[in-house]
């Protein structure tokens, strides 16, 4: 049975990834690992030690808190599919914030200004 802080981590590790473009293939190759572990990973069904989570958050050049961020908000909440109020759950908005961070910084101050505008109309 997968535990609810083995797969909380495990989505960390997956939106980590995916935000930097990764895949699980370039990410397993790092830690000296198989991508068919990432995937087990990444989906809660196997814990993740602590050497490799730290391996890993090296990796993806985050702290190893990274991946427990957000998890006692949510202790009670948490499903094997979904962490309800995570904004990174939702594979559009994983995308939008990806391109967000790809364009130029002052083209993008520009775009969060409008964005901010707008949101503050509607």
């Amino acid at each position: 049975m997968k535990h609810p802080v083995d797969i909380h981590v495990g989505k960390r590790v997956r939106h980590r990834r995916w935000m930097v473009g990764m895949t699980q293939q370039q990410l397993a190759e790092q830690v000296g690992i198989k991508f068919q572990q990432i995937q087990k990973y990444e989906t809660g069904m196997n814990r993740v030690s602590a050497s490799r989570l730290w391996d890993m958050a090296s990796a993806l050049s985050v702290p190893v808190s990274f991946f427990f961020e957000g998890l006692e908000d949510h202790t009670d909440e948490i499903t094997s599919d979904t962490i309800p109020g995570d904004i990174l759950a939702d594979k559009e908005a994983l995308e939008l914030v990806r391109s967000y961070y790809a364009i130029p910084e002052n083209q993008r101050r520009r775009l969060f200004e409008l964005a901010r505008v707008l949101s503050d109309v509607a």
